[in-house]
């Protein structure tokens, strides 16, 4: 059995909203961490140039990007649009696509 890219597209944003949500408590404990001081927000910004550190950022920046790409797919077919069987597989294309490119982009900007 071959799963359609619309399942693939919808099991994906399960998947990265509950990656995004495990998540929340370590990237709010960064932010009050660069928030508490100078000295503080200088070496975690030291900590932070590590690669191991620079593939966290990545994840968390991929998982964010794709579930809400993917997010507002489901909401437009919760509206209603794009409900048939054509416009669904061509709007998962879009979402892979469009996420894929953003993902490349932030890969840049991160690396």
């Amino acid at each position: 059995m071959r799963f359609p890219v619309t399942a693939w597209v919808s099991i994906l944003h399960r998947l990265s909203g509950a990656f995004v949500f495990l998540l929340i408590p370590g990237v709010l404990w960064l932010l009050q961490e660069s928030l508490a001081s100078e000295t503080r927000f200088l070496s975690l910004q030291k900590t932070l140039g590590h690669p191991a550190w620079k593939m966290f950022i990545w994840l968390i920046f991929s998982a964010i990007v794709y579930h809400s790409a993917a997010g507002i797919r489901h909401l437009g077919m919760d509206l209603h649009w794009g409900d048939s069987k054509k416009a669904a597989r061509a709007s998962a294309w879009i979402v892979l696509s469009l996420s894929f490119s953003l993902i490349l982009w932030g890969t840049y900007k991160i690396w």
